[in-house]
């Protein structure tokens, strides 16, 4: 559905409102705070203008597929924009004529549809829409901010950064980037190529990841000659949903100092007595994510570093879970001998023109490849970003990057910090750029959450 707001200030009425807000980024971090700053009790001042770079909100990264099989990794149920109407999105589903299976996983482009309409629901005169990529935030002497885009200027008095995921990081081999060539293929989100291949060629993935999996899946489907290698150091897939869940277990907190190894073993301890009362261990992993942003900030930076050593992907691939659907296709892509999840990564890559011999870990002889796809994940450190606007703002000493380089330094409600530990007046991060402080950020719960708290610090600055 293709909504139209307004491109450039509308007329207000003659009360105009008293506080302007600039959100980055139009993806479900952009919507969520955007229609949580919109209907704020005691927020009629303010007055909000999302700033997208297609200018086509809801879709980001995340739901910008147009692939039917690309699910929500997350069931229908807890995909609300509201979390005090859980059935939303369900209700939305059934009004629009799509599965509204509350155990049900909806595909990622109609979960786009559903915040462009939620968006839509609340829209008055005070929202805008702006297309364009921000590449610059100035401070201004009297207080506020310059948004800058290539063609346009605009203040506002605060801004919120929810650009969502960076592009990938560079696929490293043997230490070094991989140079540009015709089969490496950067960005998973950009995959025209791939899909001009011919029906019989053979893709390497690296990384093992949900975006792999998709990569993978709409590869494959194109057309049944194809084949498709996937690898990562670990080579762990991550775990399937199963096809119904309702029994909930109920975590208790770990006793003591909190560490890395500890957590780990208070995980299996508890999966252990989950399992002795029949409970699956999907449910122990469920009841602990009320816990995470808690017991990473009780953690020391010291146990955070030996989390991510350790720890962490064994986490990932249990906590971030596929749908059932998507599980069944791999297997069935495994058993057609089309599909092959090889731990090792990649250790070499021969350069044969149009094609390469990819050379991987654990494995003797190359793999001879049509296309490299790098599926490795976001970037999250920001001094190695060529964002613009990350560089401005890092320039500027309005932003730093948290300790372990996975987003950006923030308050614990989201306020930027300076790299001398100060709060940045008016500038706040929602979603994925908050990972280092809180660890849980990425998902549609916490970062309606995080939409909600910065709503009301909006509604509040406004009242002194």
């Amino acid at each position: 559905m293709a909504i139209l707001y307004p491109s450039s200030p509308p007329a207000l009425p003659t009360s105009a409102p008293a506080t302007r807000v600039a959100i980055i980024g139009g993806g479900a971090s952009g919507v969520l705070t955007a229609v949580n700053l919109l209907t704020a009790p005691g927020g009629a001042g303010l007055a909000v203008t999302i700033h997208e770079a297609s200018g086509i909100v809801g879709r980001g990264i995340a739901y910008g597929t147009s692939d039917p099989r690309h699910l929500l990794n997350v069931r229908a149920r807890h995909m609300s924009a509201w979390p005090d109407v859980p059935s939303d999105l369900l209700e939305w589903a059934a009004r629009t004529g799509r599965d509204a299976d509350p155990q049900g996983f909806l595909p990622r482009a109609d979960y786009a549809a559903y915040l462009q309409d939620t968006l839509a629901s609340v829209a008055d005169h005070r929202l805008t829409v702006r297309a364009g990529r921000v590449d610059d935030v100035v401070p201004l002497p009297g207080g506020g901010y310059e948004i800058h885009t290539v063609d346009t200027r605009s203040t506002a008095d605060s801004v919120i950064l929810a650009y969502g995921n960076q592009e990938p990081r560079a696929l490293l081999v043997d230490g070094d980037t991989l140079p540009p060539a015709p089969w490496h293929l950067a960005n998973p989100w950009e995959l025209s190529a791939l899909h001009l291949l011919p029906g019989d060629s053979t893709a390497v993935i690296v990384g093992t990841g949900l975006t792999a999996i998709d990569t993978a899946i709409t590869f494959l489907e194109e057309h049944p000659g194809r084949r498709v290698v996937m690898t990562s150091r670990h080579g762990m897939l991550p775990h399937a949903h199963v096809g119904q869940q309702s029994t909930a277990w109920v975590t208790p907190a770990p006793a003591g100092p909190l560490t890395a190894d500890g957590l780990a073993e208070h995980y299996r301890r508890q999966v252990a007595a989950a399992d002795a009362q029949g409970v699956d261990w999907r449910a122990v992993v469920d009841g602990l994510r009320r816990q995470t942003q808690a017991l990473w900030q009780g953690l020391d930076l010291d146990e955070r570093r030996r989390f991510l050593a350790v720890h962490a992907r064994h986490w990932e691939v249990r906590r971030h879970r596929m749908a059932p659907e998507v599980a069944a296709r791999l297997e069935g892509y495994q058993a057609e001998g089309r599909l092959s999840v090889l731990s090792g990564g990649v250790t070499r890559v021969v350069d044969r023109g149009s094609r390469c011999e990819v050379h991987l870990g654990g494995l003797g002889a190359p793999v001879p490849a049509d296309a490299l796809v790098n599926c490795t994940g976001p970037s999250t450190d920001i001094t190695r970003s060529g964002d613009p606007l990350l560089l401005a703002l890092r320039e500027r000493g309005l932003a730093t990057p948290d300790p372990l380089h996975l987003g950006l330094a923030t308050t614990t409600d989201g306020q930027l910090v300076d790299p001398q530990g100060l709060p940045v007046a008016g500038l706040y991060a929602v979603g994925p750029p908050r990972k280092g402080v809180l660890w849980e950020s990425t998902a549609i719960p916490e970062i309606r959450t995080q939409a909600a708290e910065v709503a009301r610090a909006h509604v509040t600055a406004g009242r002194r």
